[in-house]
């Protein structure tokens, strides 16, 4: 680690800003784990959205006025220019959408995993926040309405998708009821499990209520058709990578990484058993009771010590991992819906980063060979590393650089990086490891392939037809290339349909760090240290692509 900064007036400025920006966002403060907002949600409503948008504009108006006083400041006023003006645009399209993922009432309720369920006073936080949770849907219905009455809604996919969940939460063995167990267990106050029981009874009716809300009246104004069209795609692939794509051309460049990586795949299924294809590597694979799991707690117990185990031995060779950044919880996640996660530690790391398994109900068997890279991409050198560091390095960072300038592009291409960092590093000598890596790679080619054809409106190469993407088209490709359950399949289709440009920002992300990585190797020759430039990076935070490349090339 380099040594600390003395702050400067560009930080001010930026440590302004962000304390304002967690008081319009108070969930996002409970997520960094900073004190003040246990029991507080933001105003999803219309006028909650204007005031946010407000105080980005004054920002952007006033970062005209500031003078850098050193590099660090350079990149923080290029990043902060790309995020404020790129807020300001997607408040102008007007749009409030829903999906099956990452919604205001998807946020409402993750936010509650995260917060400690160790005493009574964790607890009446919760209660508090439990109570406070139907206005928050409420004021999410109102912007739901507002877009409704100019046009913008949801595909009817999606908002069928949403209702389920939202359903889903409020059920007897839902993730809402969850809590009352938890608190049962904590042994807490008899008063306390009272006022956590009577918050989740009320937060159950306000998803119930906004269930109905979408079925009977969203779902009427919805939209059959799922692509969202070149126009806001451009934006919203902005959004999550920093970085205005040419999309015709990362279309391209996806259909020739997806050949690539079945190629490689063809090879390392003749290192499995010769004349394998693919398919039959993976039987021969999956068909081994050394690389099966049984259940949840096996799933939880092999992510902990595999987690551990990269930790302990890249902390003192490839990266830094001081403590408390040595420490990461691989947990089992309360929801169902499927899928793989991480949080990142508090503030303060009293809590630690946490790795998520969302295990879809009929999904009891796991395979090791497919899911270690998994473990590698969340953990260790993925996720926590790259985000962990950026919580550590409060010394040297301001708080909006540190928290508050995340991008999917940085996050998930670094992520993916880290994937096939680790079999460069000998960790994934074994094939079937190795196979497992590129299933990885290979379905995040297929997303950016998938993703950008449908909702751009491109045509799918010959062998899947030369017409222009659909849903159904699009499902029979995932399938060939996406290495997970029919549960999964269903969960991630209706992901890509309803989160446009989110899915490619991980395979485009990683195609910058392995550019920026390459120039680095050429300009330095034998004086390249892999290590220095991995602290470099991700000592940055979590930039927007183009801020992070004009960061690492002189600032020209």
């Amino acid at each position: 680690m380099t040594e600390p900064r003395t702050p400067t007036a560009v930080d001010e400025f930026a440590e302004v800003y962000f304390a304002k920006y967690l008081e319009l966002n108070p969930t996002e403060a409970a997520y960094l784990g900073i004190p003040g907002y246990e029991t507080d949600y933001g105003d999803y409503s219309p006028a909650g959205k204007a005031e946010r948008a407000a105080h980005d504009a004054a920002a952007l108006r006033d970062l005209e006025k500031l003078t850098p006083a050193d590099s660090t400041d350079e990149v923080t006023l290029h990043a902060m220019r790309e995020r404020l003006g790129l807020a300001a645009a997607l408040h102008e399209a007007g749009r409030e959408d829903v999906n099956n993922i990452a919604t205001a009432a998807h946020e409402a309720r993750q936010i509650l995993d995260l917060m400690p369920q160790s005493t009574d006073q964790d607890f009446a936080h919760i209660a508090g926040r439990l109570r406070n949770l139907p206005a928050a849907l409420q004021g999410w219905w109102e912007s739901l309405v507002a877009a409704r009455e100019t046009g913008q809604v949801s595909a009817a996919r999606q908002v069928q998708a949403a209702a389920g969940q939202f359903a889903s939460y409020a059920a007897e063995e839902g993730a809402l009821r969850q809590l009352v167990t938890a608190a049962e267990a904590a042994q807490v106050s008899d008063g306390v499990v009272d006022d956590v029981r009577n918050g989740v009874q009320a937060a159950a009716e306000a998803y119930l209520l906004l269930s109905q809300r979408l079925t009977e009246r969203l779902l009427p104004a919805a939209p059959a058709q799922d692509a969202v069209g070149a126009d806001y795609y451009r934006l919203a692939s902005q959004s999550f990578t920093g970085t205005r794509l040419d999309l015709e051309e990362t279309y391209q460049w996806g259909l020739e990484e997806l050949a690539r990586l079945v190629e490689a795949q063809k090879q390392v299924a003749e290192a499995i058993r010769p004349g394998a294809s693919i398919a039959e590597a993976k039987e021969v694979l999956n068909s081994d009771p050394a690389r099966k799991l049984h259940g949840t707690d096996a799933l939880q117990q092999w992510m902990q010590q595999l987690s551990d185990q990269a930790i302990a031995d890249l902390r003192d060779t490839h990266f830094d991992i001081p403590s408390p950044m040595d420490q990461l919880e691989c947990r089992i996640a309360p929801t169902t819906d499927g899928g793989v996660y991480y949080t990142g530690p508090s503030d303060d790391f009293s809590r630690p980063g946490r790795m998520w398994w969302s295990v879809p109900p009929q999904d009891t068997e796991f395979t090791t060979w497919a899911e270690t890279t998994t473990v590698y991409h969340e953990g260790v050198p993925g996720h926590h590393l790259q985000i962990a560091t950026a919580v550590l390095v409060k010394d040297r960072l301001n708080s909006w650089r540190r928290n508050g300038c995340f991008t999917s592009g940085y996050a998930e291409g670094w992520a993916l990086y880290a994937e096939d960092l680790m079999a460069e590093l000998g960790y994934l000598e074994d094939p079937g490891d190795m196979m497992g890596m590129l299933d990885m790679q290979r379905m995040r080619a297929a997303r950016v392939v998938f993703d950008i054809g449908l909702h751009c409106g491109f045509r799918a190469p010959a062998e899947w037809g030369s017409a222009v993407w659909n849903p159904v088209s699009g499902r029979a490709f995932l399938s060939e290339h996406l290495p997970i359950s029919e549960g999964q399949l269903e969960f991630e289709l209706t992901r890509y349909l309803g989160w446009p440009g989110q899915a490619p920002s991980y395979k485009v992300g990683q195609r910058v760090f392995q550019q920026l990585r390459a120039d680095r190797e050429a300009a330095q020759g034998a004086d390249f240290d892999l290590k220095a430039f991995h602290t470099e990076l991700l000592q940055l935070g979590s930039l927007g692509l183009d801020t992070l490349r004009w960061a690492l090339s002189g600032r020209s």
